[in-house]
């Protein structure tokens, strides 16, 4: 199974692609980065440069399946608007290429990775790093979205092992 975690921003979107490999203990790092929009150019503009990035990187990477945090409640109602907007192109990236789309809470995310859904950015960071056996720290947007993508495998092999449990019951 490989996933793309998505960190979606309209001035910068991270995204990285995690694969589980060799069994279900092993998650392999394939590759990371992000999209770093023009500040100076307008909204429209910067939202249709990510979306043609994503789709690039999907298409490249080939995930099966997408992993994207959910909305939070932000304090400043302009700046949770456009973050829904870059969010929306996100997940219409991912959808275009045939990808379903997986959302999870910050808490949830960090709780995956970290073992604390309070975790900071670089306790998160680090355990990105250590989980994926790294050689150094990811960028900042690039280890969220790692690990997003941490989140969705965790919780596809536990969904996958209930199924197993489920099925022997019977």
């Amino acid at each position: 199974m490989r996933v793309i975690g998505i960190d979606p921003g309209s001035r910068i979107c991270g995204w990285g692609v995690v694969e589980e490999s060799g069994g279900p203990a092993t998650l392999v790092h394939v590759d990371s980065g992000a999209i770093f929009a023009d500040t100076k150019k307008a909204l429209s503009d910067r939202l249709q440069y990510i979306y043609d990035e994503l789709r690039r990187v999907i298409v490249t990477y080939r995930p099966q399946e997408a992993s994207i945090e959910e909305v939070f409640y932000h304090k400043n109602a302009r700046s949770a608007l456009t973050l829904g907007q870059a969010r929306g192109v996100a997940v219409l990236a991912c959808v275009h290429e045939g990808l379903p789309v997986y959302e999870y809470s910050a808490l949830q995310i960090k709780q995956a990775v970290s073992g604390y859904g309070r975790a900071d950015k670089e306790q998160v960071a680090l355990m990105v790093k250590t989980l994926l056996r790294l050689p150094e720290v990811a960028w900042e947007d690039a280890a969220d979205a790692l690990a997003g993508a941490i989140c969705h495998l965790n919780s596809y092999r536990l969904a996958r092992a209930e199924r197993r449990l489920a099925h022997k019951g019977r």
